[in-house]
């Protein structure tokens, strides 16, 4: 069942109250950055107290400094101004639930959904499969807080990135909405 009338109505509503808002500003009014998951259990809005037009939010899976995400936070610097990134991952993502070798396996075998049980996920396919997940890196997570670091550290030494940009590192807890900030971040993603 598809949700496309949902999201047009809510649209509508949403086109009704606009007000101002096309008015706003490109490059972000608060002058900064979020990478974060796309988890739909996270609304950066929220938990970083943002309003339409304050900030760039980058979302991926897991929240990873992809080749993507960096190309996003270079161009939200060196073309709308921001000044200061945030990384932010969550407890109790899924990017932890598997490696590379368990979603290309399970993409080898079929290419619809799998199912997620007591020992990992598992293929429940019967359409045929796909090996061109072979030459992806997923980012899979095996630890929060390293994944976190990882992530400060690849911005950090990348040679597009300001080394006056500070970069900051926490992790999301989806059971109390608090930001915890992850140790050795603050050192690594330190602006100079």
């Amino acid at each position: 069942m598809s949700v496309l009338q949902e999201i047009l109505s809510a649209n509508k509503n949403y086109v009704s109250n606009f007000g101002d808002k096309g008015t706003l500003a490109m490059p972000p009014a608060r002058q900064f950055a979020v990478l974060t998951c796309m988890d739909a259990r996270l609304d950066p809005a929220q938990y970083a107290g943002l309003s339409e037009g304050d900030a760039h939010v980058i979302r991926n899976a897991g929240g990873r400094a992809s080749d993507d995400a960096i190309r996003s936070l270079v161009i939200s610097y060196k073309l709308l101004g921001t000044k200061e990134w945030f990384v932010i991952h969550h407890s109790n993502c899924g990017m932890e639930f598997f490696t590379n070798d368990v979603i290309r396996g399970l993409l080898a075998n079929s290419l619809e959904t799998a199912a997620l049980g007591a020992d990992g996920f598992y293929d429940v396919g019967t359409t045929p499969g796909s090996n061109a997940g072979d030459s992806i890196d997923f980012l899979t997570i095996a630890n929060q807080e390293e994944s976190v670091l990882a992530d400060v550290q690849k911005i950090r030494n990348h040679p597009l990135v300001p080394k006056n940009i500070p970069i900051h590192g926490y992790i999301y807890d989806v059971t109390t909405g608090a930001l915890v900030e992850v140790p050795g971040a603050a050192k690594a993603g330190a602006a100079s």
